[in-house]
């Protein structure tokens, strides 16, 4: 009997208020508090785990770095990952909805960005997940099409993107993730040592340059 991915459970459908957590679809980065980093520490692990014993963790990250741009935890990684995934692939993809990706159910009609932007400026004082809500749509969806809209104007006219190059290989891709997931090495004591004897040696030069300068000013 052959069964197919389709027939099979993908965690991000049974977990989708983990994946839709808004911890897990926008980081805060430095503005976290210390409490919104332990909790989006432990979903992140949660997801991780769930993601790797998933079936279709392959397809869904390819499809997550080459074909779109979504914003949340999606097959194993995060958003700021996959960014650094496409810069070592040298990709450029246009942000999409993660809605089309995770397991998130379908809204009764499609939103689109036009809407969004309309809503937004018709109501500068909502608050963005009561545009999520009266849309039907998930938070992460509002926020990049606004930072989209937002790009637009700065950017002037839009031009189609046409890839010029062969999009990368599932393997290329995998390969990637290796490279961004991979545990940092820790410094050695004599990595600290030469970091001290650059700082030094620039410091001295500073301060010749200072000297310098103030002999040039007499």
């Amino acid at each position: 009997m052959t069964v197919s991915v389709s027939d099979l459970t993908i965690g991000c459908a049974d977990h989708e208020d983990l994946y839709q957590h808004p911890l897990m679809e926008d980081d805060p980065g430095r503005a976290a508090s210390t409490e919104q980093r332990r909790i989006r520490t432990a979903l992140t692990r949660r997801a991780t785990a769930i993601c790797g014993g998933c079936v279709a963790v392959e397809p869904c990250l390819y499809r997550a770095v080459v074909e779109h741009d979504v914003a949340g935890f999606v097959a194993g990684t995060t958003e700021h990952q996959r960014k650094r995934m496409r810069k070592l692939l040298a990709l450029s993809v246009r942000p999409d909805d993660i809605d089309a990706l995770s397991g998130a159910p379908a809204s009764g009609h499609q939103v689109n960005h036009a809407e969004i932007v309309r809503l937004r400026a018709q109501n500068p004082h909502m608050s963005l997940d009561t545009i999520a809500q009266r849309l039907g749509c998930s938070l992460s969806t509002v926020k990049r099409h606004l930072r989209q809209a937002r790009t637009d104007a700065s950017a002037g006219p839009a031009h189609p993107h046409h890839r010029t190059e062969p999009a990368p290989s599932h393997s290329d891709v995998m390969l990637a993730r290796e490279m961004v997931l991979a545990p940092r090495p820790q410094p050695t004591a004599a990595d600290a040592e030469a970091e001290a004897e650059v700082a030094d040696e620039e410091a001295a030069l500073e301060d010749a340059c200072k000297e310098a300068a103030a002999v040039v000013a007499a």
